[in-house]
């Protein structure tokens, strides 16, 4: 969480107190954006004692933020509040804004479909252009609702049918299923293998995604296949490092360490490449996107707030890939199956005299690419930690969970 951020929002809520007659208790930011959130849109709470996630279902199912103290906690999701109070445009209204390409209503994990570019690509159709001017999110994945199925306090299923096309004309008729489960603090200490000391607050949550095949033709590579994407989008911070440990060894067996031309090569005060491990600036000031593939992936991504002293954690369920993984570079590929299974992006202006999108930093995995026959699905689960606590303590679980200490994720780009 940045610090700048949090002091902001516990300073507005003193001076509203102080005007305010009979207040007798602040609200935390989390506490705050939820109450934002509730004034424009559906918001589903899921909790376990103090630890909360909040959910939009027109939204997509999306985890908009959560927080280990829903009462006075910092809130970990970037959320976009004036296109939330603005809402969904007609299309007239839309003409000339970004809503005409994406709502980018935030939110620290959302669904969404792959491949973004290429022959295959589904944010682009045929005769466009690789370029801002013509990507367009499709509507199942911006603006269409998905129906809550079951919910309790723990979890909500969420369930969707839709059409996509890609660039290639290939249509999938998909069937979505997707659930988000909040853990207990002792189901983190499982799932991730460590004790967490009591000096910790966590939030985490699971959700389990899953695509269907609903139509009556298979799904081959020579006309296009879809993946699974799941991206989160959190709050930047000058003192904010990504970090992605991978498997060293030669590129001949391996392939490369690191995919960087997604949005022209990461300069090097932006990326730090080791023999065993990455680290990538979280600050939302440059543009910049980075992947690590299957081959060389540990099924780990992370990041660490050193202002809030938070330690940031996406793991997913590592599965066979006989299909590869879709690649959603913005050109007409060579390769559409060597795409990447970890990505991390950082915002910044997409074009000389273009406004950032946030400005945010993101964290993403993907399903393999999905050869599916009629009846067959696909699933992907990711599971997201926000772990704060002393750094002597975060440190044994970076150094167990990355197997790089805490200081040197701190210190990356200040050597």
């Amino acid at each position: 969480m940045n610090l700048s951020v949090l002091t902001k929002s516990v300073c507005l809520g003193l001076i509203s107190c102080a005007i305010a007659t009979g207040c007798t208790e602040q609200k935390g930011p989390f506490a705050d954006d939820v109450a934002f959130m509730k004034e424009h849109t559906n918001i589903v709470m899921l909790s376990n004692g103090d630890a909360a996630v909040a959910i939009a279902p027109e939204y997509q199912g999306r985890v908009m933020t959560s927080s280990f103290d829903q009462h006075s906690g910092p809130s970990f999701g970037w959320i976009n509040r004036p296109v939330i109070a603005n809402g969904f445009l007609t299309a007239e209204e839309q003409k000339g804004k970004l809503e005409d390409h994406i709502y980018i209503f935030g939110g620290e994990e959302r669904f969404w479909f792959g491949p973004e570019g290429g022959q295959f690509g589904l944010f682009f159709k045929l005769g466009d252009k690789f370029e801002f001017s013509d990507w367009k999110t499709p509507a199942v994945i911006d603006t269409e609702a998905f129906s809550i199925v079951t919910k309790n306090e723990q979890s909500v299923k969420f369930a969707h049918e839709a059409t996509l096309v890609n660039y290639s004309g290939t249509e999938f008729d998909v069937g979505i299923e997707r659930t988000v489960e909040l853990l207990s603090k002792g189901k983190v200490s499982e799932s991730l293998g460590i004790n967490l000391d009591d000096s910790l607050k966590v939030v985490a949550y699971k959700t389990d995604n899953r695509v269907t095949n609903r139509g009556q033709n298979t799904w081959t590579a020579e006309t296009g296949l879809v993946s699974i994407w799941i991206l989160g989008m959190y709050n930047p911070s000058p003192e904010t490092t990504v970090v992605i440990p991978f498997e060293s060894g030669p590129e001949s067996k391996y392939g490369a360490k690191v995919n960087d031309a997604y949005f022209g090569k990461v300069p090097a005060d932006y990326l730090k490449v080791t023999d065993s491990e990455l680290f990538f600036k979280g600050d939302g000031t440059k543009r910049g996107k980075i992947g690590i593939s299957d081959k060389r992936s540990k099924g780990i991504a992370g990041s660490y707030d050193a202002t809030g002293q938070v330690l940031n954690i996406v793991t997913y369920n590592q599965q066979a890939a006989p299909n590869g993984y879709v690649n959603s570079m913005w050109e007409l590929q060579d390769q559409p199956y060597a795409g990447d299974v970890i990505n991390s992006y950082n915002d910044g202006s997409p074009e000389p005299g273009v406004a950032p999108l946030g400005p945010f930093y993101e964290l993403e995995t993907s399903s393999p690419a999905a050869a599916l026959k009629p009846g067959q699905s696909v699933r992907h689960i990711q599971t997201t930690y926000h772990i704060q606590g002393p750094e002597a303590q975060l440190d044994v679980i970076s150094k167990s969970l990355f197997g790089v200490n805490l200081n040197s994720v701190k210190t990356a780009f200040k050597e």
